[in-house]
């Protein structure tokens, strides 16, 4: 089971996080044709691609002598769903600490 930390390490990565967008927007990329589209070498594609498939956020599939990459959503919205979650506990504590402060704001006067 992939973590969450796993899969933002994942995308932390500049290059990683252009390979996502171009495998969202393409149909089925290979390691050559998003090494063509980027600066870095087709062994630095298939090793990003790898990390990439290690954290659950594209999935590989033969065709013929190539693997064709395509997004996981489904971990891409997990990944969401628990950031959202980790937001609302930071304003919940953020308003607890403002509702104290203010508090004690009043009783001083």
């Amino acid at each position: 089971m992939t973590t969450e930390l796993e899969v933002l390490s994942a995308l932390a990565d500049p290059t990683r996080w252009e390979l996502m967008d171009l495998i969202a927007t393409g149909d089925g990329a290979t390691a050559t044709t998003l090494a063509d589209g980027l600066p870095v070498s087709r062994q630095a594609i298939v090793k990003h691609l790898g990390v990439l498939e290690r954290a659950g956020l594209v999935s590989g599939r033969r065709a013929g002598r190539e693997m064709r990459y395509s997004v996981r959503v489904e971990q891409l919205d997990a990944t969401a769903r628990w950031m959202a979650a980790a937001a609302r506990r930071w304003d919940d504590r953020l308003a607890a600490i403002k509702e104290l402060a203010e508090s004690g704001e009043q009783g001083a006067h």
